[in-house]
């Protein structure tokens, strides 16, 4: 029963969608397991960006089935936008190919317009969403108040909607917000269900039969760990579960299938995050300028989905430990390493200042970090181009030793090195 599972080691943004695509040539199935379209993927192939939001990164592999799992929460308007910009890339976007979990949450207009007033609302306490609704979707499903893909598919679905936008129109009036017009969501809503109606199925079962069969199912995780709504750093976090034991119940499988599975993690080859939060390794100036790049290249560090700069820091092996031990990791991947190339020198957070104490392991998880001043290893640069280095023997022993200590400190196999943003710009050790 093949399962892999990759989960990003970070906060997200570590090139996630790449390595899915990649790993995807091997796999029969590709099940985005949590979140929504706040998450971004990026994959070049050859002269092609695709940004998905919703759809995995494997359906650009010829062959897999593509799934969108029970833990996501779904936009239909930017889903339907996302099938379509595909097929007109060649992309076979049918029922065949792309199948959607029946007990997937929507995400309507309601929680889009909810999120950014209640958002504005904030005012100085905003925790930096991206507007997309999620957390107000996540919130009604919680409180058994949500509409799932199945409801959309019922001949009541336009009263059941319409109660739901009556009630979010209230508060956005409480809070000085526009008002949604219903009865255009209303019709819109009919288009999305005549649209989709054919992709909705149990998608669980249908995993289930797949691995039983020996299948390779391909996992696939939005946002990172420290964005988990239970072990990030909360309240700063996303409202789904971002961690490997999420793909669990974020697809309906049971326990036996994580026997032998895989659990791939990517990391950045530095530390970046969007929004608000604490980030003990962020660094200003030129410095930040340097490692995020201008915006002209799609791997550059701005926001997939929001287009916001990324803060950008050193890596911070302290959290890269913690991401370790929660998720189980049984390997992990490096991406963008090619950034570091240039700098005379380059630095690790290995540990944490706290008064007189030095600690190496986080007292209560990915809370209260900005109590904490980093303690930095640094490693001599490296000058030299690599992004047409294809063989770990080839890269700068500067390099490879920067590599070996982020291993040691994951406490797992380095199994891939990306070196560029291209398909075949990668290093398998």
């Amino acid at each position: 029963m093949p399962l892999l599972v990759v989960v990003g080691a970070q906060w997200g943004d570590e090139g996630k969608g790449r390595f899915v695509d990649w790993l995807a040539a091997g796999a029969d199935y590709a099940a985005r397991y949590n979140g929504g379209d706040n998450a971004g993927h990026t994959v070049t192939v050859g002269k092609q960006v695709f940004k998905l939001h919703l759809i995995p990164s494997g359906i650009l592999q010829a062959g897999v089935t593509a799934i969108l799992g029970n833990g996501m929460v779904i936009n239909p308007r930017t889903l339907l936008e996302e099938m379509d910009r595909l097929s007109q890339a060649g992309i076979e976007i049918t029922p065949r190919r792309l199948h959607i979990s029946y007990a997937a949450h929507l995400v309507t207009p309601a929680h889009q317009a909810l999120d950014r007033a209640l958002e504005a609302a904030r005012g100085r306490g905003s925790i930096g969403t991206t507007g997309r609704g999620i957390g107000p979707a996540y919130t009604d499903k919680a409180s058994r108040q949500g509409l799932r893909m199945v409801d959309l598919l019922a001949e009541d679905f336009p009263a059941r909607l319409e109660e739901r936008l009556t009630g979010a129109n209230r508060t956005l009036q409480a809070l000085g917000a526009p008002l949604l017009d219903i009865a255009a969501m209303n019709e819109e809503a009919r288009l999305w269900a005549a649209r989709l109606k054919d992709y909705v199925t149990d998608t669980s079962a249908e995993l289930h039969r797949a691995l039983q069969a020996g299948k390779t199912v391909l996992a696939e995780g939005a946002q990172g760990t420290l964005l988990d709504l239970d072990f990030g750093t909360y309240p700063f976090v996303t409202s789904s579960s971002t961690t490997a034991a999420g793909a669990l119940t974020g697809l309906g499988l049971g326990l036996t299938a994580a026997q032998g599975a895989r659990v791939i993690g990517v990391v950045k080859a530095f530390q970046t995050r969007v929004g608000g939060g604490p980030f003990p390794t962020e660094v200003h100036d030129d410095l930040a300028l340097r490692l995020r790049g201008t915006g002209a290249n799609p791997w550059d560090e701005y926001g997939t989905t929001t287009g916001r700069p990324r803060r950008v820091g050193w890596l911070d092996g302290v959290l890269l430990r913690y991401s370790a031990r929660l998720n189980g990791l049984t390997e992990f991947v490096v991406t963008k390493l090619d950034v570091l190339s240039g700098l005379e020198t380059i630095k690790i957070c290995t540990a944490y200042r706290y008064g007189n104490e030095v600690l190496t392991e986080l007292p209560y998880g990915a809370t209260g970090l900005t109590a904490f001043e980093p303690v930095y290893e640094e490693f001599p640069g490296w000058q030299e181009d690599i992004t047409a280095v294809r063989r770990w023997q080839d890269l700068p022993q500067a390099a490879r030793d920067y590599l070996g200590r982020v291993q040691a400190l994951v406490g797992a196999p380095l199994r891939i090195v990306s070196v560029g943003s291209e398909r075949g710009q990668v290093i398998e050790l």
